[in-house]
């Protein structure tokens, strides 16, 4: 009898335990008080269409101005001044090739994209006060625009980026990431570094969020507009991304012959059709503007030149699946379910980093490499000659074909857009082993910098890790001010001189406070840090993170420093002015003293100057999101998104972080249950009308 009453009762509580698990979550929002929405859910359905409405709540503005430009219906929402983009967006196809995405998307995709689109959409009717009124002619969203968006970003602004100049309106793009290896770690535990370094406007800007889909936690961030998570982290394991040294895209030189074009020796027609779009006027009227459009064998013309036109060639267009791969990524569990997602070979740019709880970490050169015939980076590094067939390539590389770094003995490994060559040091790939136009070798001051503070330390702490990921230390200031030095020793310049005794006493670290940037930084810009010819000894991939060293002309770096030295005291009075009384941050009406710099000196802090006045030099993009991990038996996380989570202009999170950034600080993550629940500002509950503040 008593066993019979012991078997029903664990029956009983097993029911129990059963129904417990699949009993409804109400989908609700928590926002934190830096205006991060944490998501609760038990469906995917619910989870994105909350994702999209908390993203419109922040970025409602941002996100129709970046949607009304993708589709390619700027101008005319706008006027001429989007004439140029939809040009663009028309010549490259994006409308018809969104069509076939569409139709070809797993139903996964279509799932994620519909939920988020509907969330974006409810909270544009519920919320039309926080509309700008030019910007309401773009609703409704939908699922064609997400496609457009991504792919808008994806195409122009990366993989031909370069091909298209576009890439050359900020100066220092890229990342940085590091992972330590349990070996490294004074914890025991691995920790990631995310670091992406992109423009402080428009389409570069990241959302923060966290979901909770049926108790698995996925924090992170990805580009305003876009659903999920793009960089991000769980409680097994996280990633990175950083811009990798990959050449998938090439811009062809064709001569034009008899109305076509030349290949091979013989004249082949070209594809022609033409769109027309409308151009808002002055006068609120609009006006027709017929497009003509050419498309090659190589590709879209993307420019015409009396007797010659430009081809573009591009890799991933038969990649619809991007964002679902980041999906699958931020569910895994463990390194396998990790390295099955990086298979499906979806994202066609970015390296990715990685670690995990188990203290796995890797490193992958990620993206979809042609198959080419020449076997030189320089050969295909340059607009190409466009006449060989044979230049034509129609494949890329497989996933097994990439260069790749698992566990390495030196127990960690680093990216600052470096190729991957040194993503150890001693280096653990060969470049031999890989074909030539694989990726260049180089390394910058930058990654030479990133390399050297963990060369340095033998046991990593989780503190130590976040003065790394903000350190504004010079990694040029450190190798060739001795040289600099000598040189001034030897000549008979009293400005240098006096130049000299500043420099001595700097601590060659770009804080706000720090006396002698100023002048370092305008003798550095001056001097051409990555001109070959300027150095003795010029870099080698024998002695990647010590090279270059030493003045080729040790006399014009010292008439160079006084040329820096009187234009300094000129304007400032001062050849000791801090940084900070220069270098500012300036958005959203926030103005602060900055720190950092471009990357090109090797501040692995990176706060690229994005424009200046008579008197100060503004930062335009860099640092955006950062996230420091440890993967222990909680994970312990530290977080900044420097510009806010926000874009709306009566919003209190656009650009609330920026005195974080400021203060080089980062903030805690709040990951867990009772994390969020003691810094919580106010929940939202969905019911059938959107979502409601819950009383």
């Amino acid at each position: 009898m008593k066993n019979k009453l012991f078997i029903t009762l664990i029956i009983f509580s097993f029911l129990n335990i059963s129904y417990s698990q699949n009993e409804k979550i109400t989908t609700q929002i928590a926002w934190d008080t830096w205006g991060v929405p944490h998501i609760t859910s038990n469906t995917i359905e619910e989870l994105f269409y909350a994702q999209g409405w908390a993203q419109m709540h922040n970025h409602a503005n941002l996100i129709l101005d970046l949607y009304g430009s993708s589709r390619g219906k700027g101008a005319e929402y706008w006027g001429k001044s989007k004439l140029q983009n939809d040009i663009l967006i028309h010549t490259l196809g994006f409308g018809d090739l969104a069509d076939d995405w569409e139709s070809k998307q797993d139903p996964e995709t279509k799932l994620i994209f519909k939920s988020f689109v509907e969330g974006l959409n409810a909270y544009a009717s519920a919320h039309p006060e926080s509309i700008d009124d030019k910007n309401k002619i773009v609703l409704p969203l939908t699922t064609k625009d997400v496609n457009m968006h991504s792919m808008y970003v994806i195409f122009t602004r990366f993989i031909g980026g370069s091909d298209l100049g576009r890439v050359q309106q900020w100066p220092d793009m890229g990342s940085n990431t590091y992972a330590i290896s349990p070996k490294r770690s004074a914890s025991g535990n691995a920790m990631l570094v995310q670091n992406p370094h992109l423009p402080w406007w428009q389409e570069f800007l990241f959302f923060e969020s966290h979901l909770n889909l049926n108790g698995k936690n996925m924090y992170g961030s990805n580009l305003v507009g876009l659903p999920g998570i793009a960089i991000g982290f769980n409680e097994y394991l996280g990633w990175s991304h950083t811009d990798n040294t990959i050449d998938n895209a090439d811009t062809y030189e064709l001569e034009l012959k008899e109305g076509g074009y030349l290949l091979d020796g013989k004249v082949k027609e070209f594809e022609a059709s033409k769109n027309t779009i409308k151009v808002k006027q002055e006068d609120g009227s609009l006006k027709e503007q017929e497009i003509p459009l050419l498309k090659t064998i190589h590709g879209p013309v993307v420019n015409q030149k009396e007797n010659k036109v430009l081809a573009l060639r591009m890799v991933g267009l038969d990649r619809p699946n991007m964002l679902l791969q980041w999906w699958r990524m931020i569910n895994s569990s463990s390194f396998n379910e990790f390295e099955s997602a990086l298979k499906m070979a979806q994202i066609p740019f970015w390296n990715v980093m990685y670690a995990d709880k188990s203290g796995e970490i890797f490193y992958l050169f990620n993206g979809l490499v042609p198959k080419r015939t020449e076997d030189s980076w320089a050969y295909w590094n340059r607009i190409i000659p466009g006449g060989k067939s044979a230049d034509i390539w129609t494949e890329v590389h497989d996933y097994a074909d990439l260069p790749k770094v698992k566990n390495p003995t030196n127990g960690w490994l680093q990216n600052a857009n470096d190729p991957p060559w040194t993503s150890t040091i001693p280096m653990t790939l060969n470049p031999k082993d890989y074909p030539g136009y694989m990726a260049p070798q180089s390394m910058n001051f930058r990654p030479q910098r990133s390399a050297r503070m963990l060369i340095e330390d033998e046991s990593i702490t989780f503190d130590e890790l976040v003065e790394y990921k903000l350190s504004t230390r010079l990694e040029f200031a450190d190798r060739i001010l001795d040289d600099l030095f000598a040189a001034i020793d030897a000549s008979d310049s009293e400005k240098a001189k006096e130049a000299k005794i500043v420099l001595e006493k700097w601590d060659r670290e770009a804080d706000a406070d720090s006396k002698g940037m100023l002048i370092f930084f305008s003798w550095a810009r001056k001097f051409n840090v990555w001109k070959e010819s300027n150095y003795s000894e010029q870099w080698s991939i024998d002695k990647p993170n010590t090279t270059p060293d030493g003045f080729a002309d040790p006399n014009k770096a010292v008439q160079l420093l006084e040329q820096a030295a009187i234009e300094i005291e000129t304007k400032f009075g001062s050849l000791d002015t801090p940084w900070g009384d220069y270098y500012r941050i300036n958005y959203n009406g926030i103005n602060l003293p900055a720190n950092g710099s471009d990357g090109s000196m090797g501040v692995f802090r990176v706060a690229w100057p994005g424009s200046k006045d008579e008197d100060h030099m503004y930062v335009g993009g860099g640092d955006s999101w950062v996230g420091v991990i440890e993967f222990g038996t909680e994970v312990n996380a530290k977080v900044l998104l420097s510009y806010g989570n926000a874009t709306q202009k009566d919003s209190p999170h656009n650009g609330d972080q920026l005195e974080l950034f400021s203060k080089k600080e980062l903030r805690d993550a709040w990951f867990t249950k009772e994390q969020v629940k003691a810094n919580t500002e106010k929940v939202e509950v969905l019911t059938e009308n959107g979502f409601k503040d819950k009383k």
